[in-house]
């Protein structure tokens, strides 16, 4: 039987050529889409998992308390993690660190070779606790000494040219300080958010280094993880967390807690103190995306299957005069398309192979087609069930005829068969009108973000490390570098203008007790307000023609309006005179508000330059502010980038989304398209009679078409009514993430519809047109 069946299977494709080409190619390009994000997804999932302990690997983070809400960092106390070691038996290692974002580049130098590369501060116990490979030296004991350095392979081979016998070995940092190298450890794996070439031991800024300060209670900066022992009770470790600030300040407006580390980057996002997602909603947008792809393709296969039922009457009526069982028929038809499906798999690995290239340079990953036996699993069972459900319905729809109907070559269509036909084809264009809204509001409010008026401006400006003799005489440095061709303007910072800075508290007069206001502090130089192209308020900017203005304040607007303060120009908050306020400018992305701020001079604290360059000149002042910084700060490499460059990249996971959305609507409409023309090549030729009697008697080739096309419009028509209204909400949702977002204009969704609408009649206008252009003799000779 199964010999037969498979037979009857390869006849019938030699029989229907086109309907197996437009299944094939639907199912393949369907289950190709679905295996790219499956690769995607598997690898979100497996994040910071490829740790020998990451189960049992916690991070400290901190809410604080203020009065407009709960604000959480992942920042906490240094000292915490030596307590936790110390003081809760649940804890087997514990360790505080100054992560790369933070501690950035630094120079590092072997003999006459000078580079540059991302470190982190980390604890003694921090390789026990992350299981990086490693291959030189003693792990447990690569941090215990204050003066050790471990160095990535791919950065030992650099320094020295080897990996052989490097323990040992010393390494000048910063032109300032030798370093003993302890451990080699393996390059950090793609999927690690930890991203560093090496590791310093968090005992060396105690003293002579600008994270000394990060050694008190009092500060916040370092992140926290411990490795609690196997068997811990983590709730009851966590409760006693919570209370350890309470303990030391009953006042305090910070609270610790856990939160497990392998899963912080997928549900890192926080408001008013409670988790509310992160990464982890990218993941199941592109789930969900993968599966509309699925039963688009599967809906083809539905509904040409069943159109074409009529072409398989006469085998089963035969099989069924001579007996056969409906259950037979369901295992046959069943078996059929679950056969197409894992043939349109093997089409799809093909392709999946050609395009993973371009893929990965779109998501910024570098994902491989291997297929372990997990994953090998979940292909195959996605597959086994695209090809049940896409055979379900035909299965049971070709089963259920009687025989003497058959045989006499009568098909009765039931309404319920064309309901059900017209309603697959409805949410087949439903779902692809839903992609494309998403598609163009993601585009709009990413527009929207780069095009927004941050309140400074950011085009045409570098900014770069201050740094050995650079950092030593600033002023020097900063006078030399206004005098640069193409060089408008330079000033020091403490802010990179992206991002979260240090914040604090503040009082001031009539102040209510109750208020726990956030301020966040960016140290400047003389001209960072000129240099950045902000927009005084009131009052005026810091000044070298005023001697006191090292005691100078000045805040944003909405650090006025939490305040309450009226006339604000000359009163006196803590030691600092308010001298002007400025307008608000965005210091984050547009995900969040703009919070209060103040700016104070903080000339010894400065740590990046911000050069403002003539627009058109930009190869000409780099190239003489690479001379001009190699020749004053000798072996320290010039490094830069672009505050625009960095600006898009707050944007990157939205233009990601952006750009796989376009691409996977693209593949529904064209999956959508292909069912669509193959519906009309079989109402073509199942109406060929009725169009060559209606041409006898006189209708033209334009009425014929229209009529043909009227049927397949009506239908995209309830695809946009049904589509338009779940578009808005789940647009709507997307952009509740954006503090400043674009209005959902209705243009949006008219424009979705009408592509929609047009696309559809495109392809059935093609068989329309050639179906009415035939010669009725041909069609009235065949009956």
């Amino acid at each position: 039987m199964l010999k037969h069946n498979l037979k009857l299977f390869l006849r019938n494709i030699g029989k229907h050529k086109s309907t197996f080409l437009i299944n094939i190619i639907g199912l393949s390009t369907g289950l190709a889409c679905v295996l790219l994000i499956a690769l995607w997804v598997r690898d979100e999932l497996n994040v910071d998992k490829f740790h020998e302990n990451h189960h049992r690997i916690y991070q400290v983070i901190e809410h604080l308390e203020f009065s407009d809400g709960v604000q959480t960092f992942v920042e906490t106390s240094g000292p915490m993690a030596e307590l936790l070691a110390e003081e809760m038996p649940e804890v087997a290692y514990a360790t505080a660190t100054i992560q790369p974002d933070w501690f950035g580049k630094h120079a590092l130098s072997v003999g006459e070779k000078n580079l540059k590369a991302v470190g982190q501060l980390v604890g003694e116990d921090y390789f026990s606790i992350f299981s990086y490979g490693w291959l030189q030296g003693d792990r447990a004991q690569a941090m215990s000494d204050p003066n050790s350095i471990v160095l990535s392979k791919k950065l030992a081979m650099n320094l020295f040219n080897t990996t052989e016998n490097i323990v040992g070995k010393m390494v000048e940092f910063e032109k300032d300080r030798q370093f003993r190298v302890s451990g080699i450890f393996e390059e950090t794996p793609s999927n690690s958010t930890i991203q560093f070439d090496f590791a310093l031991s968090s005992e060396a800024s105690r003293e002579a280094s600008p994270w000394n300060s990060l050694h008190t209670w009092n500060s916040s900066g370092p992140q926290v993880y411990v490795l609690v022992k196997e068997g811990a009770d983590v709730a009851a470790l966590d409760a006693k967390v919570r209370m350890i600030r309470k303990n030391r300040n009953e006042n305090t407006i910070r609270t610790a807690t856990l939160v497990p580390y392998s899963e912080h980057y997928l549900h890192g996002t926080y408001e008013n103190g409670k988790q509310v997602g992160g990464r982890i909603e990218y993941v199941r947008l592109f789930s969900i995306i993968a599966c509309i792809i699925l039963v688009i393709a599967c809906i083809n296969f539905m509904n040409l299957s069943t159109a074409r039922a009529s072409k398989r009457l006469k085998e089963i009526g035969v099989k069924k005069a001579v007996g056969a069982k409906q259950d037979a028929f369901v295992s046959q038809f069943l078996g059929e398309s679950v056969l197409m499906a894992f043939m349109a798999l093997t089409l799809a690995i093909l392709l999946v192979a050609l395009f993973l290239p371009r893929f990965n340079l779109i998501i910024g990953k570098q994902l491989a087609l291997d297929f372990d036996l997990g994953f090998s699993l979940i292909i195959v069972g996605v597959t086994l069930v695209a090809g049940l459900l896409a055979g379900s319905y035909p299965a049971l729809y070709l089963s259920g005829f009687k025989a003497i109907t058959v045989l006499r070559g009568k098909l009765n269509r039931s309404l319920g068969e064309l309901w059900t036909r017209k309603g697959l084809v409805v949410v087949q264009f439903a779902l692809s009108i839903i992609l494309i809204v998403s598609v163009l509001v993601i585009y709009q409010q990413i527009e929207f973000t780069q095009s927004r008026n941050l309140g400074y401006e950011r085009d045409n400006v570098v900014y770069f490390k201050l740094e050995g003799k650079v950092k030593d005489q600033l002023q020097t440095f900063m006078s030399e570098v206004k005098q640069l061709p193409g060089v408008k303007n330079a000033a020091g910072t403490t802010h990179s203008m992206i991002g979260h800075n240090w914040s604090t508290g503040l009082n001031w007069e009539g102040k209510d007790p109750n208020d726990q206001i956030s301020f966040q502090i960016v140290g400047v130089d003389f001209d960072f307000i000129e240099t950045m192209g902000m927009k005084m308020k009131t009052g005026r900017g810091f000044s070298r023609e005023f001697g006191a203005d090292s005691t100078g304040i000045i805040f944003n607007e909405a650090a006025i309006k939490a305040m309450g303060i009226k006339d604000p120009i000359g009163k006196v908050i803590g030691p600092r005179r308010i001298i002007g306020i400025i307008e608000d400018f965005h210091f984050k992305s547009l995900h969040d508000k703009v919070e209060p701020l103040f700016l104070i001079m903080m000339p010894d604290v400065v740590n990046k330059a911000m050069v403002r360059i003539e627009a058109g000149r930009e190869k000409e002042a780099i190239a003489a502010l690479q001379n001009f910084y190699g020749t004053f700060n000798p072996g320290f490499p010039f490094e830069f980038e672009f505050l625009d460059d960095n600006y898009k990249a707050l944007y990157e996971s939205e233009q990601r989304v952006a750009t796989l959305s376009k691409y996977f609507a693209g593949m529904a409409i064209l999956i959508s398209c292909l069912g669509l023309f193959g519906l009309a090549i079989f109402t073509a030729e199942r109406r060929r009679k009725e169009i060559s009697i209606r041409k006898v008697l006189g209708q033209s080739a334009t009425q014929v078409m229209v009529m043909l096309s009227s049927e397949f419009a009506k239908l995209v028509l309830v695809s946009i009514l049904v589509a338009l209204p779940l578009a808005y909400l789940l647009v709507k949702n997307w952009l509740s993430g954006f503090a400043y977002r674009i209005s959902l204009d209705v243009w949006y969704f008219l424009a979705a519809g009408l592509v929609a609408l047009g696309i559809a009649m495109l392809t059935v206008g093609s068989q329309a047109i050639g179906a009415a252009n035939k010669n009725p003799v041909e069609g009235l000779r065949e009956e």
